[in-house]
């Protein structure tokens, strides 16, 4: 099932990528990320609706540290996009990519969470500082 939820999100994260390049620059970005902000939390809440609600109250004042973070985390992630896609372009989410590759799977997962970590796992991280190489190659050669 990893499979098909990693499916999911980059279904999902290509018309992100996709609605942010079509767009068109502006002297204010946060229009453009307020908006689909609020439209994506229509959606959430209208999925919210199939999925137990008794004890959310509680849930949300438990993990209330968790949100802001995960909330500050969402606003920095959707600036960045924003810039990087409407001044540099969809190509450039490898760059994303292999950075989140770093800092989620490597900073967070491995060094603050404590999970697995093998000689293939080392492989992939070598072969993500390598892909940013190349990107970097790609864009400034042969043009």
């Amino acid at each position: 099932m990893h499979i098909v939820y990693a499916l999911i999100a980059a279904f999902g994260n290509a018309l992100f990528t996709f609605g942010q390049k079509k767009s068109e620059t502006s002297n204010n970005p946060f229009l453009f990320l307020l908006s689909y902000t609020v439209l994506c939390a229509v959606l959430l809440l209208f999925s919210a609706l199939f999925f137990e609600k008794e004890g959310a109250r509680e849930y949300i004042q438990r993990n209330l540290f968790q949100i802001f973070l995960s909330g500050v985390g969402l606003y920095i992630t959707f600036l960045g996009f924003y810039f990087l896609f409407t001044r540099f372009g969809a190509s450039y989410y490898i760059l994303y990519a292999v950075f989140s590759i770093l800092t989620t799977s490597i900073f967070v997962g491995i060094y603050l969470f404590g999970e697995k970590f093998n000689l293939y796992h080392l492989f992939s991280v070598v072969s993500a500082v390598l892909a940013i190489l190349l990107f970097h190659l790609g864009q400034t050669t042969g043009k």
